[in-house]
């Protein structure tokens, strides 16, 4: 897919792999910490440090699986390099509109995600 789509899709493959990379680091932060938790006499409430790090992470395989960035969506920007499209900036009011729409359906959905991924990290981390 080379072209910009309103609310769908503002990123290319280029943009997509930073994303999925860069989601897929925050998880491993995330792990990480719990594996530091769990080995250590640090106390278990020490698991909610993971928080920021798993919503990194959901935020980055999102925008990644939807080919959308958050970002771009809300400065009205895309960047399809790398998928053979251009990069440019959205003057439609209605696609800007779309875009912040979608952006904000990827950060609510991340936060679900965290907050089910994080409750059950602690939850599981209080067993050992």
């Amino acid at each position: 897919m080379a072209d910009y789509q309103p609310g769908v899709c503002n990123i290319g493959a280029t943009q997509r792999r930073a994303r999925r990379l860069s989601g897929i680091g925050s998880f491993g932060i995330a792990a990480a910490i719990v594996l530091a938790v769990v080995l250590s006499v640090l106390p278990r409430s020490a698991l909610w440090a993971t928080a920021p790090f798993v919503f990194g992470g959901w935020v980055g395989v999102l925008q990644d699986y939807f080919r959308f960035c958050v970002a771009f969506g809300a400065l009205a920007r895309y960047d399809l390099g790398g998928s053979g499209g251009g990069v440019g900036s959205v003057d439609d009011p209605a696609a800007v509109s779309a875009d912040r729409k979608r952006a904000l359906k990827i950060l609510a959905a991340a936060a679900v995600g965290t907050a089910v991924t994080t409750g059950a990290v602690v939850a599981l981390g209080s067993l050992f």
